[in-house]
């Protein structure tokens, strides 16, 4: 009997928990609207090449992100963002820009690579009246400040564009340097509005922890023949690239796969003392936190190490969450959204007057409908040009649909994530009425974004494959 009514209880318990959450879900969706969150300070943060697969807030087992779930708990989390590259350079200017990788051109690391000349991407040089969101918010009386592992996110390409203040700690480096001095800058800036760009590349191949792996997760113990850290990773990732696979083991993958856990728990970590960091200076309440990812990365899916070189799912799949001041509740939204929508959106939530050059500049939309509950079917475009490697396009749908297109080789792939979420099915031959159709749907996309078939083969002869980064 006792037992009985114990059991009793925790169903109780467990019903007013789920009526609790409910409760604050609805809230914290009646509290989203335009200008709501007007004079709050903003701090976006991205983890550079952490997959979506490996998060916890996102179905993961192991604990790698107990204090990114924990925001995910107390805000709007998005379960199907898609970046608009799979590698940092193009993707992370798709979100300070709302612009398309063929837009704001940083497509690849230059512009020009030949045996004469080479010319890095630079923004305001490629693209000179494209506006990004740290210049609209310093525009709007805002201290802006970027702190960042340089390489691909380095102020040579334009990403300092619209900051005071553009911190680039040494080549791949993580938040151990880029946390010490936002922290020092938010001491200086922390009484006025600011708008704050952390980075880091703590679980990017080419970053080593400081102290070395304790390989906490490689269980059972690895008997093969791989060490693990960055200069391995670059022989395996260039493998890859020269032969379009590598051949591993599973017992060799499973060893990759636990260091890289390894090194999401430790940017969780600091992260999570950066979070206390602002709980001690009061800015939790009164700023919105963007969390992602630029771009996700492989080992194995498609045998080959790292990313940038295709468009697949663990690689363009990123997580997405918004923790806004002032509104508690947990949030999940399914619905597919872009990185392209967040600018767009903390400047609806911000109520910014935007003029309508810069409208007219985003191709994202605000996402504050699908977080008060309304649908937004929104469909996704995607691009790689990595190192003038490949080219490839790609077109993934609201309803799991997803059609890729190398625009050097004529190679096409169609894929029904509902049945095939790993893509392993190409179905472009047996389903050739949806490959069609979504190719049309690819190729007016392109020629809208100033891109045609024969973009490559244009550029083909003048180009050079680049052996660094």
């Amino acid at each position: 009997m006792t037992k009985l009514k114990g059991f009793f209880l925790y169903v109780m318990i467990l019903s007013l928990t789920f009526s609790s959450a409910a409760l604050w879900a609805a809230e914290a969706k009646k509290k989203v609207k335009r200008g709501a969150y007007a004079g709050s300070n903003v701090i976006f943060v991205s983890f550079d090449a952490l997959q979506a697969a490996h998060t916890g807030c996102l179905g993961y087992s192991r604990e790698t992100t107990p204090t990114i779930d924990r925001f995910a708990e107390e805000g709007f989390l998005f379960k199907n963002a898609i970046s608009q590259s799979s590698w940092t350079v193009p993707a992370t200017m798709s979100y300070f820009t709302s612009l398309y990788p063929s837009q704001h051109k940083l497509i690849n690391k230059y512009s020009t690579y030949t045996d004469e000349e080479k010319v890095l991407s630079n923004l305001k040089e490629l693209s000179p009246e494209a506006v990004t969101l740290a210049q609209i918010l310093k525009e709007n009386g805002y201290a802006t400040g970027g702190f960042t592992g340089d390489a691909g996110v380095g102020a040579r390409f334009g990403f300092a564009q619209g900051f005071d203040t553009y911190f680039e700690g040494p080549k791949f480096s993580g938040m151990e340097q880029s946390i010490p001095a936002a922290l020092e800058w938010l001491k200086k800036n922390s009484k006025n509005k600011f708008f704050l760009f952390l980075h880091g590349y703590d679980v990017h191949g080419q970053h080593d922890p400081s102290g070395g792996f304790t390989r906490e997760f490689v269980d059972p113990p690895y008997n093969g023949g791989l060490k693990g850290g960055k200069e391995e990773q670059g022989v395996i990732r260039e493998e890859g690239l020269e032969k379009g696979h590598i051949e591993l083991t599973d017992e060799d993958v499973r060893f990759w796969r636990a260091l890289y856990d390894e090194k999401i728990k430790d940017v969780d970590e600091l992260f999570s003392g950066f979070a206390d960091e602002l709980r001690k200076m009061g800015l939790l309440e009164n700023t919105i936190i963007v969390l992602c990812s630029d771009h996700g990365t492989e080992f194995y899916e498609h045998q080959r190490f790292d990313h940038g070189f295709s468009l697949y799912d663990e690689l363009i799949r990123v997580p997405l969450i918004f923790r806004l001041p002032r509104t508690k509740g947990s949030v999940v939204i399914e619905g597919q959204v872009r990185g392209i929508d967040v600018m767009p959106t903390v400047l609806e939530l911000l109520g910014v007057k935007v003029p309508d050059k810069i409208k007219k500049q985003m191709q994202g939309v605000s996402l504050i409908p699908c977080m008060t509950g309304a649908r937004m079917d929104l469909t996704a475009f995607t691009e790689t040009d990595y190192r003038f490697y490949i080219y490839k396009r790609a077109i993934r749908t609201p309803d799991g649909l997803k059609f890729i297109y190398s625009l050097d080789t004529g190679v096409k792939e169609l894929y029904n994530l509902n049945d095939d979420p790993g893509e392993l099915n190409n179905l472009a031959e047996k389903d050739k009425r949806n490959a069609y159709e979504l190719e049309q749907k690819l190729f007016s996309w392109l020629k809208s974004v100033g891109c045609d078939e024969n973009y490559p083969r244009r550029i083909l002869k003048q180009v050079l494959k680049i052996k660094e980064y």
